[in-house]
């Protein structure tokens, strides 16, 4: 049996609520979940790897039982969420640490990484992107909103925060939909339906614009530390495509780059292949 506690970090007045399974003295892999889940993604993976590893997932702020102040009172940027998690991962004492970075977990940890590339031992990035070619059309309606950050276009993009566009990206791609739990939908959408919630997922949207503006500096940063990188993809992922994946060994020759037959949340229909991907890639 694994024993998963679930905690709260106070981060400089700012709380994080955070899973954490395995020993600490054992190498550490911070798990950074995306948009619009939370730290609950990673319940069937932690598991898995908690005999071998220290695993740390945090909800980043905004996201899950993690703080969500008001827009008055904190800037909803990528900037920010890695901000804040940067400065989390001092305050309950990770030194040195892996990271898993998914969706929005990427710009964030990879903000992280070139704030302190000396502390980011390893890299798993499970559709986590970081290249243009990467970017389907499925953002053109948010690159819309980024050229054009009128109302009418902001206001578009609350389709993307309903039930049916929530269910849609956890199923496309998927082989057998009766294989993903209705509950990481439910509990998304719950989230979501906080005060304010909605207009902080608005809000992140526009800012993505400021993760595609970084690539250049991205891929400027593994060109220069090299770090040791998996690559583990839905190649069926809607939003980010397997070209996305396959750009990272134009930076990082040795990059292990790996494809499932899977969509957007790999982790709901393949948690066993990837912990043992991350088992074999860490041990390495």
């Amino acid at each position: 049996m694994t024993n998963i506690t679930y905690r709260t970090a106070d981060v400089d007045g700012f709380e994080i609520f955070y899973r954490e399974a395995g020993d600490p003295t054992k190498p550490t892999l911070l798990l950074l979940h995306g948009f619009p889940t939370s730290g609950h993604m990673f319940r069937d993976l932690i598991p898995l790897l908690a005999d071998r590893f220290h695993l740390v997932a945090p909800d980043l702020p905004g996201f899950g039982r993690s703080a969500l102040p008001s827009r008055d009172a904190f800037t909803y940027s990528f900037d920010q969420l890695a901000k804040v998690i940067d400065r989390f991962t001092e305050v309950i004492g990770l030194e040195r640490f892996a990271i898993y970075i998914f969706d929005y977990g990427a710009p964030t940890g990879l903000r992280i990484a070139m704030a302190h590339p000396e502390r980011v031992t390893a890299i798993i990035t499970q559709n986590g992107n970081a290249y243009v070619e990467g970017l389907s059309d499925g953002w053109n309606p948010i690159e819309r909103y980024w050229r054009e950050p009128t109302d009418a276009n902001r206001q578009a993009l609350r389709k993307m925060l309903t039930e049916h566009s929530i269910r849609w990206q956890y199923e496309h791609g998927v082989a057998d939909v009766m294989a993903i739990s209705p509950d990481g939908i439910a509990l998304d959408l719950h989230y979501l339906e906080r005060p304010e919630a909605d207009e902080v997922q608005l809000d992140l949207m526009l800012d993505y614009a400021s993760n595609v503006a970084l690539y250049p500096a991205f891929q400027a940063y593994f060109r220069e530390h090299q770090p040791k990188l998996l690559a583990i993809w839905g190649k069926n992922d809607p939003f980010f495509l397997p070209p996305g994946a396959e750009a990272y060994r134009r930076d990082l020759p040795n990059a292990d780059i790996r494809f499932l037959d899977t969509g957007h949340f790999a982790l709901e229909t393949h948690a066993g292949e990837i912990a043992a991907a991350i088992a074999g890639f860490l041990d390495k």
